[in-house]
């Protein structure tokens, strides 16, 4: 269920902020960028992070972004729907502004994903490093993070997530894959002052404030198993399992219809790789004509996939938040990139106010997304993201 918000919110009136959020809800992309320019912009603003419907016209929107917020470094995403400062939404736009004096901000695009190489990753990732070292707000060990937004329809993130996180080293990394509100027909990142198609925005955020990236999931294995014995790699395409029709096998295995498959059956019976103990969800996209299967994530000839049962999905997200206060303590904010087709499930169960509620009170801000990344793995049906905390010891205080 979505929150009925005013058609601009924001928790916060205090102007010194390290991060002040802002939502909008009108659809006429020049009212939505002045709500959020009237509730962002200070002095200090150094860098803002948006997420944004693909219902806008983003040409329009983008301008009108570029024109309230007055040369500040803009970055972000269309989406599968929001996350607010209220909760819950669709339709609308949400954005984190971060002050400079406690944020060193910058990002760059990577244009053509198809030709990542580790020496353009290093190049960009040296570049931005450089550019937050600079601002002098912390050292860079120990102080910094990267997110990473890509076209969710690009099918490249794995490819290029490796290279990043080749280029990246130890600087932990996040990030989500941009949504089009489930149609699946175009998603776009924006970053160097227009919305993209194929294309990457990398955002390096260097801090003296406390910081953990993280990813959970509320799925738990099952004995049942499907060996992939074809696959169309490139399009990430199932076409046997157990040596049948994909679409067929896998609604045998979960009881019901080729023609009842949709996205809450996905949602509720996920398939995952099981690497050292450890389950990587593989969610799939659609069923095709041929009854082969399409993925959100690669697949290959011979993989087990392992079916998954879903435990309390809330329980789970509260419990992996509880446990990152415990040792930072109260969070700032929480930067979450949270996979559609947990919200799908949330909606399907009727749980979504409380939900909402949870998100709230756990200060969570971002956006449903159609694939989520963590310290270079390409993941699905997670909760993803990093939580911001309090100012470090030995950085004194403003």
């Amino acid at each position: 269920m979505d929150i009925e918000l005013p058609t601009s919110y924001v928790t916060s009136p205090d102007r010194h902020a390290a991060v002040l959020v802002a939502h909008s809800g009108s659809r006429d992309p020049d009212m939505a960028a002045q709500d959020l320019a009237s509730r962002l912009l200070h002095p200090c603003l150094g860098g803002v992070l948006f997420f944004c419907s693909a219902e806008y016209d983003l040409e329009a929107l983008g301008q009108a972004l570029e024109q309230h917020f007055g040369g500040v470094t803009l970055c972000g995403c269309t989406t599968a729907g929001e996350i607010t400062d209220a909760g819950y939404s669709r339709g609308g736009i949400t954005a984190i502004g971060f002050d400079q004096r406690d944020f060193a901000l910058d990002h760059a695009v990577l244009d053509d994903l198809e030709q990542v190489s580790l020496l353009a990753a290093q190049q960009l990732t040296d570049g931005l490093l450089d550019r937050c070292r600079q601002a002098g707000i912390a050292p860079i060990k120990g102080h910094t993070f990267a997110l990473t937004l890509l076209d969710g329809l690009s099918a490249s993130e794995e490819r290029v997530l490796a290279t990043l996180n080749a280029a990246l080293g130890s600087i932990p990394h996040f990030g989500g894959s941009a949504g089009d509100d489930n149609r699946l027909a175009g998603t776009h990142v924006y970053g160097n002052g227009r919305f993209r198609t194929a294309a990457a925005v990398v955002v390096m955020i260097n801090t003296p404030l406390d910081f953990e990236v993280f990813t959970t999931h509320h799925l738990r294995p099952l004995d049942d198993k499907l060996v992939v014995t074809a696959a169309d790699r490139e399009h990430r395409r199932v076409i046997e399992l157990n040596a049948e029709p994909a679409a067929e096998e896998y609604a045998r295995l979960v009881g019901c219809r080729v023609d009842e498959l949709d996205e809450v059956v996905f949602a509720r019976h996920p398939l995952a790789v099981r690497l050292h103990d450890h389950a990587y969800v593989r969610s799939i996209q659609r069923v095709n004509e041929d009854l082969s299967l399409s993925f959100y994530c690669a697949v290959e000839n011979g993989i087990v996939l392992t079916a998954m049962r879903a435990a309390p999905i809330l329980d789970d997200l509260r419990a992996a938040l509880d446990d990152i206060r415990e040792r930072l303590g109260p969070p700032r904010l929480v930067i979450g990139c949270d996979c559609f087709l947990r919200r799908l499930e949330i909606e399907a169960d009727g749980i979504g106010e409380a939900a909402s509620a949870l998100l709230r009170e756990q200060r969570v801000v971002g956006f449903n997304t159609y694939g989520e990344q963590c310290n270079g793995m390409h993941l699905n049906q997670t909760f993803t993201g990093v939580v911001i905390g309090q100012l470090r010891r030995g950085h004194g205080v403003r």
